[in-house]
């Protein structure tokens, strides 16, 4: 009798450690707090995932760059630190050019011109991200980028000498031909930035503004919609190849869901965001004329550096996204 109940209970034992060993949990890391759409919808992907695998798979969510900051996640993710991440895909435009294309200022300023920039972008960026060992599960846009800035700005000639944040190469050659000061800066330390001086102007979403609560340190808010950039959420290849087939399957089922789910949330984003920025304070205007017509011409000039930095295989994709 107590033979059998002693290998009853190792039996048990042995089970419950199989099930464990089954089990595996991803750490996330994403620049963004909790508050941000793009990690809401993250939590729900996350949540999908394991539901679907009846908790075989728990990913865990680390925001607001609590894990990892915003320009080490990539780097985390490829060495395999961490099995996935988030990050913003312009930040590794210095790899490739290829990975900045939807921040190129007034090339795709409405959804339907960043779904179709999406779609000609995607192979190209599949490969890329391939040789870095690295697989796309989805990617998101934010709302069309606005300009935030401590006064009324009217002609481009009033970005000159501004203090203007930036957090990749692409805003960094924009804040430069616009005549302003660069100032390399993450979402977490915008209030800081401007409450400070070390900034004075930004081009953001509504969504980053709300959530860093602008009003409390700027005044203005120009609605220039100058792109619709991606953040994007990738896994490393080898981590993915671990999981078996059905657990594959379930993780991209849910980063499906999670691309069409992030790009509602991001449009339905657009129009409320924009409003509260002016619930609370903010003057929130039409760009002039003047102030379009300028800045027209910035991102014509950067269009034309960046097809030449590209080659071939930009001049290919940008042909692909204009047809």
């Amino acid at each position: 009798m107590f033979v059998s109940r002693y290998l009853g209970g190792a039996v048990a034992a042995l089970a419950g450690l199989v099930v464990q060993a089954q089990a595996d949990t991803w750490d996330m890391p994403t620049p963004y707090p909790d508050a941000t759409f793009h990690t809401v919808n993250i939590h729900q992907f996350a949540e999908d995932v394991a539901t679907a695998t009846d908790g075989g798979l728990e990913i865990k969510v680390h925001s607001a760059g609590s894990l990892f900051k915003h320009p080490e996640i990539s780097k985390a993710v490829r060495s395999g630190q961490v099995p996935a991440g988030e990050f913003f895909l312009s930040l590794l435009a210095n790899d490739n050019p290829a990975f900045g294309i939807d921040s190129m200022p007034f090339l795709a300023t409405n959804y339907d011109e960043a779904m179709r920039l999406w779609a000609a972008q995607k192979d190209v960026i599949d490969g890329l991200l391939d040789d870095q060992g690295l697989m796309a599960l989805y990617a998101v846009p934010w709302p069309p980028q606005g300009l935030y800035t401590t006064k009324e700005i009217n002609s481009v000639a009033d970005l000159a000498g501004l203090k203007f944040r930036t957090y990749n190469a692409t805003l960094e050659e924009f804040a430069n031909l616009a005549g302003a000061a660069p100032t390399q800066v993450e979402v977490p330390d915008i209030p800081q930035a401007f409450s400070t001086g070390r900034v004075e102007a930004m081009i953001t979403s509504p969504s980053t503004g709300v959530n860093s609560k602008a009003w409390d340190f700027l005044t203005h808010y120009t609605d220039i919609q100058a792109w619709i950039p991606k953040n994007i959420v990738v896994v490393n290849k080898r981590a993915f190849r671990r999981l078996d087939d059905a657990t594959q399957a379930a993780v991209l089922e849910a980063a499906a869901a999670a691309e069409q789910r992030g790009w509602e949330m991001s449009m339905a984003e657009t129009a409320a965001q924009t409003a509260v920025l002016a619930e609370n304070g903010i003057t929130v205007v039409a760009p002039s004329d003047e102030l379009m017509t300028g800045l027209r011409d910035i991102g014509a000039q950067m269009l034309d550096n960046w097809t030449a930095e590209a080659g071939d295989s930009g001049a290919a994709l940008l042909s692909a996204y204009q047809q």
